[in-house]
């Protein structure tokens, strides 16, 4: 199983980040890493082979400062577990986590890389950053390239998206797997599970099935597979903020 956390804020987001992934530990995971964009589009990545806690290690050891970014912990499916595989994948400006199994990944790489494309892992993550990369070169926005790219992949997934030259928007897709945004003052977070966001918020729109969202600061906005926009209604969850520590216990299992 396989994490998502992703944050935009005009504050520093790289401890939610660490602080949501620590929360999903429970999934079970063998990499992790993430990706912080600042107001000027500077990303910084960093990814690791092991546990949540050595990537917050390396980001003391290299501190991010940005407004917008995203996380992931990674399970492996498509490529053995290794730093080059751990998410989030990268395609020039172009981000992505992913959770689940892109079912035609292969003739999908091979057509990226007819169109000149270098894939530098063995996930089937990366197919979706080539490919919203080459939906954006053939014009329209960063929703409109996810809006035409989406329809060409076949599988189970939840996937958040951000482009590092507009650092003031997320965008994400469900078909499922599942996210959920969480909603708060002058700015919004994402993730695969409510526990990694309640540090931060407790009023939660569940995507359903098909949603594509568009994530600022200050609005969120959902469509539908066909780019109609449409509401979902957004909730206040009665969870305790410890629900997802382990608490006296050992490990989640004893839980």
């Amino acid at each position: 199983m396989c994490g998502i956390v992703g944050a935009i804020a005009q504050r520093d987001v790289a401890e939610i980040l660490l602080e949501g992934l620590r929360r999903l530990e429970y999934r079970g995971y063998d990499s992790a890493g993430l990706a912080v964009v600042d107001a000027e589009g500077h990303m910084t990545r960093l990814r690791r082979l092991g546990k949540v806690q050595m990537l917050a290690q390396a980001a003391e050891e290299h501190p991010l400062h940005g407004g917008t970014g995203i996380a992931h912990t990674r399970w492996a499916t498509h490529g053995e577990p290794s730093e080059a595989n751990a998410h989030p994948h990268v395609s020039e400006h172009i981000v992505v986590v992913h959770n689940g199994i892109i079912e035609n990944h292969e003739p999908l790489r091979e057509a990226l890389k007819a169109r000149g494309y270098t894939f530098v892992s063995e996930t089937d993550t990366e197919v979706i950053a080539h490919l919203v990369n080459w939906e954006l070169k053939q014009g329209g926005t960063l929703r409109e390239a996810v809006l035409r790219a989406i329809p060409q992949l076949r599988g189970a997934y939840g996937t958040v998206i951000m482009d590092t030259r507009h650092p003031d928007t997320l965008l994400a897709a469900r078909s499922g797997s599942p996210l959920v945004i969480g909603l708060g003052m002058g700015e919004n977070f994402i993730a695969s599970d409510q526990l990694a966001l309640l540090p931060v918020t407790r009023r939660f729109i569940f995507l359903e099935e098909g949603d594509i969202a568009e994530i600022t600061r200050r609005s969120v906005n959902i469509f539908d597979n066909t780019g109609a926009e449409v509401k979902r209604q957004d909730i206040e969850s009665n969870l305790q903020y410890d629900a997802g520590d382990k608490g006296i216990y050992r490990h989640y299992m004893q839980k």
